[in-house]
């Protein structure tokens, strides 16, 4: 999050103060704080769907121009309100945290999404079943994943919105 407004976890951040579901305390009450920024967010995502999408079809299905426009946010939006956790990062730049990266893909538009964690932290075992919880949550929110190999055999998913109907 930044003093502009809400900012979905890109997995490049700073670890979360609390895991969801922590119970009681601030730890607790910064999930939850969490937890309704992200309800909220996501709840508007769907909102601009509804209301700009008028072409025909299901308006949820289909990713807004808003969303073309910003697809790293829009995509790691998705992903963090279905609950899956993204990774982190401390101040010197280490992987601190398993869960889901999400950055520029080399073409324009596209997305890159990869399953990260710290050095010898098992992510790269998890990636496979990781990446494919991934592409189903974003495919019946308009967006391809498709699922690619890049250096070290490392797993990655490549995304985009489909096309409007």
């Amino acid at each position: 999050m930044t003093d502009e407004g809400f900012e979905a976890a890109t997995g490049d951040g700073p670890a979360p103060s609390a895991t969801p579901g922590a119970a009681g305390g601030a730890a607790g009450g910064a999930a939850e704080r969490r937890a309704a920024e992200v309800r909220v967010a996501f709840e508007g995502l769907l909102q601009i769907r509804r209301l700009t999408n008028t072409a025909g079809g299901d308006p949820a299905a289909v990713p807004a121009v808003w969303e073309r426009n910003r697809p790293v946010r829009a995509v790691a939006l998705a992903l963090e309100a279905a609950g899956l956790a993204p990774s982190a990062v401390d101040a010197e730049g280490r992987r601190v945290a398993t869960g889901y990266r999400v950055g520029p893909g080399e073409a324009p538009g596209t997305v890159r999404v990869e399953w990260l964690g710290p050095p010898g932290g098992g992510a790269a075992q998890e990636e496979e079943r990781a990446l494919g919880a991934c592409a189903r949550v974003l495919a019946p929110l308009g967006w391809e994943a498709l699922l690619y190999r890049g250096p070290r055999k490392r797993r990655f998913l490549e995304v985009e919105a489909l096309p409007p109907p």
